[in-house]
């Protein structure tokens, strides 16, 4: 996984009352630090100078921001630290709750390109870094996608329950059984000489009857 640290929008295009812009790496740490000097002093500073004005974790609080190359005060926003790897993806991470108009969200965009190490997510990087760190299986990752494009309640509920790692729960079970198939299988052809009990077959052959019929009705 690269070492760079990603953002973007996270929230709607377009103009709104609020948007969150989200950062995650190993530099998203500092990156905010920078932000909250340059918007409390009007001018970049040393970040232990302002270790008072950082906000503990998970705890949403208000900070001025500024741009941490020239000093320009950017917005008054929410901030949230999430610190790895308790975090949506796993590394470090920061949101942002701006005003949602264009003009500003462009600039604190724009100051975050401007940070050494900082570059712009690709579409879907941060789900991907989320399961590159185990914090999602691939059927929540495409969850996250479902939920996203759901219309109605139903696709909602359903893509919730994938989300919350049901749909995983139930392949991990099938993968079980199969394993455990192919295991008495195995033992009757590696020990064909012993006397194993006469069930060891006789049971694998009913798990993957079971399995199949399970496959069939999903």
């Amino acid at each position: 996984m690269s070492e760079q640290t990603i953002f973007a929008q996270a929230s709607g295009a377009g103009r709104a009352g609020v948007a969150v812009i989200r950062i995650s790496g190993a530099g998203a740490g500092a990156g905010l630090k920078g932000l909250i000097a340059a918007g409390a002093s009007g001018q970049a500073v040393a970040a232990d100078g302002i270790a008072t004005l950082l906000p503990r974790p998970r705890e949403a609080c208000l900070r001025r921001l500024g741009d941490p190359a020239s000093g320009d005060f950017l917005d008054e926003a929410l901030v949230i630290w999430f610190p790895g790897p308790a975090s949506f993806t796993g590394e470090d991470v920061v949101e942002l709750h701006v005003h949602g108009g264009v003009a500003v969200i462009s600039a604190v965009l724009l100051a975050l390109g401007g940070i050494a190490g900082f570059r712009p997510a690709t579409p879907g990087e941060f789900t991907r870094r989320a399961f590159h760190h185990g914090r999602m299986d691939l059927t929540q990752a495409e969850a996250i996608a479902d939920l996203v494009a759901a219309e109605t309640a139903e696709q909602r509920r359903q893509a919730q329950r994938q989300a919350a790692g049901e749909l995983g729960s139930l392949y991990e079970a099938w993968r079980q059984a199969l394993l455990e198939a192919m295991a008495h299988f195995e033992a009757t052809i590696d020990f064909a000489d012993e006397d194993l009990p006469p069930h060891v077959a006789a049971r694998a052959r009913d798990r993957v009857t079971m399995l199949r019929d399970d496959l069939v009705r999903h």
